[in-house]
């Protein structure tokens, strides 16, 4: 895998992976595009979702929705990694069965997310999750 960022201006840059893809991110908080750590956040709820939607779909649970709800701590300190992330999955859909749920997110998180394997290494990962009817 491959990928470039290059400076645009001020604290903006633009990604490109080697799909084609591109990404603006700032190092300016206030800036018009989320910063890096901001898309880690993102990419370990993507990836946990993405297994999520999967498993759900494989065990024909009827899903219309799946959201999930990051929050991340960080330390005071520099480097300020994340020393705590909660992924909350918001399942929407029909007749959506919790022992169904409560697997796929706990695979995602004990198996497939690589994004949240690789940050358990300085964060405590922890994950829930609620159904709602569609």
């Amino acid at each position: 895998m491959k990928a470039t960022v290059k400076w645009l201006d001020a604290m903006t840059f633009v990604g490109h992976s080697e799909t084609g893809h591109k990404i603006v991110m700032d190092g300016d908080r206030e800036g018009g595009a989320p910063t890096p750590m901001e898309m880690v956040l993102m990419s370990a709820g993507t990836c946990s979702a993405i297994d999520v939607v999967g498993i759900l779909e494989k065990a024909r649970q009827k899903i219309v929705d799946v959201e999930v709800e990051l929050s991340g701590e960080r330390a005071d300190s520099i480097p300020k990694v994340f020393t705590s992330i909660h992924l909350n999955f918001v399942v929407t859909g029909h007749d959506i069965q919790a022992k169904h749920v409560e697997r796929a997110v706990s695979l995602s998180a004990e198996k497939y997310c690589s994004v949240a394997k690789m940050l358990e290494n300085t964060a405590t990962i922890t994950h829930s999750f609620e159904i709602k009817a569609a």
